[in-house]
């Protein structure tokens, strides 16, 4: 299909000039850009007016926890910080089965496309006994329906609370289980092609629920496959002094004595990092997954991503889970990300454009992927657009480039376009039913929380 955006107001591109295209078309044709130009003499089998839209590269979210869509909002955690507050809800998440998977994910993944992100990467780490494949499948089949770009993971857990972990027996696996399912996963799901609409990570969940043994063979497995890598690192204090009393190191050293480091691994939160180990970050080629709202939530502090920038770490954008940020929504992290580095570091802190870049072609680099991030000729046609006809935006779109972060958007995008095709349109998404999709949503959440209502 072949799609002409015309007279586009404006279009940041978040290319390595950083061009801002003023009134022009952007041609799309095969799920990929085109051309891009003025009066563009092309046919097309549909023509949209842009002459009052400000076009945007799709954002691209480098972690969540999709299936915490059914958790969100409970009363008896809302004040609890990281430790405690995953030993409430595993009690809840041990009764996840495929329907709760298939539809939490559609759930997350309609109001991310809403929210004008293109590409999701999942963090799921849950699998009560037996079926993990199937919950992936539940997924996958999420994702498609939609149209999203869906990066996936095959997370683990191993270390229940008997091993000195955090989760019960009910949701973790041995290693060789998780390693048996994580082959099968890469070679059933993980698609490197250029324009790949689906792949997939390994990724243990973090220090105090995987043991050495299943981040050491996890990183010798991806790496014979040429998968990435994926964990929670330096989100809490507690973690920090988990791995200094039972390994007396602490949480990054530790990755770096399994191996668990390098251009192909990026960790989320990264909050409490040393100076020096930035350097580490910036020397290994490790990335990063920004989380400001659930940082926030959890109370686990402000990660120094101004100066992992300076020094040339890989940082991306994410929204975590719904259950510590109660949303999925890219547009209000950025503007979040902004202003919580601006109270943070001052005038040392991240510019706007900064913010902008982060979620989309930053957030790119981090999940290994050259083809999305930007809008320029040959990438991908993920995007979305902005009519700037809106009273809550008069007086703010004189800078494009600044506004997502310092003014934000009240509302919905207008349209979302993912691999050339229009998935958001006015605000609403259309390659599904959204009042099906409550319907039933709305049904199994009550089901699933029953125990809890």
């Amino acid at each position: 299909m072949a799609l002409l955006l015309r007279n586009v107001n404006y279009a940041v591109s978040c290319d390595k000039t950083d061009t801002v295209y003023e009134g022009v078309d952007i041609f799309i044709k095969d799920g990929k850009i085109e051309a891009i130009g003025i009066d563009l003499d092309v046919g097309a089998e549909r023509v949209i007016n842009c002459t009052d839209m400000i076009c945007y590269p799709g954002l691209v979210n480098t972690h969540h926890h999709l299936y915490q869509v059914f958790s969100r909002n409970i009363p008896s955690v809302q004040n609890m910080e990281l430790f405690p507050w995953l030993k409430s809800l595993y009690g809840v998440w041990k009764n996840l089965d495929n329907d709760v998977v298939y539809l939490s994910s559609q759930c997350g993944m309609t109001e991310l496309m809403k929210n004008g992100c293109t590409t999701c990467f999942d963090h799921h780490y849950v699998f009560p006994q037996g079926g993990s494949l199937s919950l992936l499948e539940s997924q996958l089949e999420a994702a498609k329906e939609l149209n999203i770009r869906m990066y996936m993971s095959r997370g683990s857990m191993n270390l229940s609370q008997k091993d000195g972990g955090l989760p019960p027996d009910s949701v973790v696996q041995n290693t060789a289980e998780i390693l048996k399912d994580s082959e099968q996963a890469i070679e059933k799901y993980h698609d490197a092609s250029f324009g790949s609409m689906n792949m997939l990570a390994l990724a243990p969940c973090s220090p105090f629920s995987a043991s050495s043994d299943l981040y050491r063979e996890s990183a010798i497995l991806a790496r014979q496959y040429g998968v990435r890598l994926h964990t929670h690192l330096c989100e809490t204090l507690d973690e920090e002094n988990y791995t200094l009393e039972k390994f007396k190191m602490r949480p990054l050293e530790y990755m770096q004595s399994l191996g668990f480091i390098g251009e192909d691994v990026w960790y989320a939160h990264g909050i409490h990092f040393y100076d020096a180990e930035v350097t580490t970050l910036a020397k290994t080629g490790t990335g990063v997954a920004h989380c400001p709202v659930s940082n926030m939530k959890l109370s686990s502090g402000v990660a120094k991503i101004p100066q992992m920038l300076k020094k040339g770490v890989k940082v991306g954008l994410a929204v975590d889970g719904s259950a510590s940020n109660d949303g999925s929504n890219m547009l209000e992290e950025i503007r979040v990300a902004y202003l919580l580095s601006r109270l943070t570091y001052g005038s040392e802190g991240l510019t706007p454009y900064q913010v902008l870049k982060i979620a989309t072609v930053g957030s790119a680099q981090v999940l290994g992927r050259d083809d999305i991030g930007s809008i320029e000729v040959g990438k991908c046609a993920d995007m979305f657009l902005v009519d700037k006809r809106r009273v809550e935006l008069v007086g703010a779109t004189f800078d494009p480039k600044s506004m997502l972060a310092t003014v934000g958007l009240k509302g919905a995008v207008d349209y979302t376009i993912v691999n050339g095709k229009i998935t958001v349109e006015k605000g609403r998404c259309v390659t599904i039913d959204e009042e099906k999709l409550y319907e039933k949503a709305d049904k199994k959440v009550k089901e699933y929380l029953s125990d809890l209502l």
